[in-house]
Parts: structure tokens; sequence; C-alpha cells
């Protein structure tokens, strides 16, 4: 089911992970920002879209997550926009010849068999640094940046204020870094969207996160701080005073604190390899 957000802003939320596919009214059909999880979804998708008329003209994956990268043959061959490194990424996965097996182990087992692979990461990458969705409608920015994924992206429809920001900024995930390797600093990458993201909050109304609910502008704020607080207890070895883990999480999303746990465990593994390697 489509729900109007914003004038000309429609969204389709997700059963299982309450992923938010986002529709966006051009003047010939719909961009559609990552389209869903399963078939009959971005079937039923599809045929809502065809009932008001509107088909999907173009196609923007936020990030080369595996739930933000499927596609299904109802919802036609237009071309399927993602940053520079959103497409390199699917590019070196696509390349593998086990890239399926290596992708359907990684689906929740809920869903695993009825989410189709035959469209998956066909993304066309914009060029680097590209600061616009090339599309007949609405000016939509690209706020490309290093935080959660490489090649993440949100987009800011500047027209009616809404900002969709691919996995960030929810209202039932914590922030989820990057992996901790030799080279990156995935707590302050994360700060670093965090900090564009709020560069944008004052032209912003609705937020529209990757996963969970929407909300207004006061929303927007509140859930930078909230994220950011995460963050900075997370760096300091705190535990975080977070409402999305621990005992006042959202009933069913308990398993939440499971990623907390394993991002605190990977901070302090690598605090310790740093610290033997001095």
């Amino acid at each position: 089911m489509l729900t109007q957000v914003a004038e000309g802003v429609l969204v389709h939320q997700s059963a299982l992970l309450q992923n938010n596919t986002v529709a966006v009214q051009g003047r010939a059909g719909v961009l559609l920002v990552d389209p869903g999880t399963t078939g009959d979804e971005m079937a039923c998708l599809a045929n809502d879209l065809r009932e008001v008329g509107q088909p999907v003209v173009a196609g923007f994956a936020t990030h080369p997550d595996w739930d933000h990268v499927l596609w299904h043959a109802e919802l036609g061959d237009a071309p399927r926009y993602g940053t520079a490194r959103c497409a390199a990424r699917m590019r070196d996965l696509l390349s593998s010849p086990d890239w399926k097996i290596r992708v359907a182990e990684g689906l929740p087992p809920e869903i695993a068999d009825e989410t189709p692979l035959d469209l998956f990461g066909l993304v066309v990458g914009l060029p680097a640094g590209a600061t616009e969705v090339p599309w007949d409608g609405p000016r939509v920015r690209i706020i490309e940046h290093p935080a959660h994924a490489p090649g993440h992206a949100a987009l800011l429809i500047e027209e009616c204020g809404v900002l969709v920001a691919g996995d960030m900024l929810s209202d039932v995930f914590i922030p989820m870094l990057d992996d901790f390797t030799e080279s990156n600093d995935p707590i302050e990458e994360y700060l670093t969207g965090l900090r564009l993201l709020e560069g944008v909050a004052d032209g912003v109304d609705v937020v529209i996160p990757g996963h969970g609910s929407a909300g207004g502008a006061d929303q927007l704020r509140a859930r930078i701080e909230q994220d950011r607080s995460y963050l900075h207890a997370l760096r300091d070895g705190r535990t975080p005073d977070d409402p999305r883990i621990g005992a006042s999480a959202k009933p069913g999303w308990e398993w939440v604190s499971d990623i907390h746990a394993g991002q605190a465990h990977s901070l302090a593994r690598r605090r310790a390899r740093d610290a033997a390697g001095r």
C-alpha cells in the first residue's frame, strides 16, 4: 500500500524489516528509491503505481546492501542509478561466479525463498561527485557520504522538503557501521554522514529512513542527536542509553541489541590490536 507523506512523495513499507520504498512523482512517472525486499511486495508496488497512472521512469539505490538493490520485472526496465562507488561495489560482487550463493546466504530465512535475484544489483553508476538524480521530475539532490556503506547517499527532494535518508536516522535501528578494517574509522565516517545530513536539516519537513517510521522536522534533529549519542558512547566504551536496544527495544526488534553487541566487540578487538601494535 502506498502512503503519501508529502506532496508528490509516496512510501511503501515492507512487512519484515520495515524497509521504506519511496516513489517521487515526476512529469511522466515516478523515481523509485530502494524498491523492496520480496517479489510479491515489488509486484504489488508495481500494480499500485499502475493503478494511479505512474510508471517507473527511474530508480535509485541509496547504497549497495542487498535489500536496497533488488528489482522486479513488473517495475519495468527504467535506468536504476546509484553513486559511482555503489555501482562499483555491485560490479565487483556480480563479477564473482558464486555471487548468488553469497547474496542468498545473507538473506533473512523468513523471505529467502521470496526474494528474486534475477535483476539484483544492476545499478548504473552516476559520475563521481554527481549532485542530482538525472530524471524528468523535481530536483533530487544527492548527498553522498561515508556512513554505513561505501557509496551511501541520502536524497533531498527540495521542493517538498523530504529527506530520503537510506539506512540512517531510523527509529528501530541503531547506527550500523561499515566493517572495522585496517584503513577506515567507521565511527568517524558515520559522524561525518550525520554532519552532512544535519547541514540540510533546515530545509527538511519529512525524513524517511531506510527502515522504520517517517518523521517530521523535529524527529530529524532528534534522531541525529540520538545517533550521535550512540556513536559517542560506543567510541568511548560506554553502554549507550538508547531506547532501540536493551529492555526498552521495540517489541519484535530485540535482536537489534545483538547488532550493538557485535559492534562493541569489533571496536574492543580493534582497540586491543592497536594497543598491541604500539
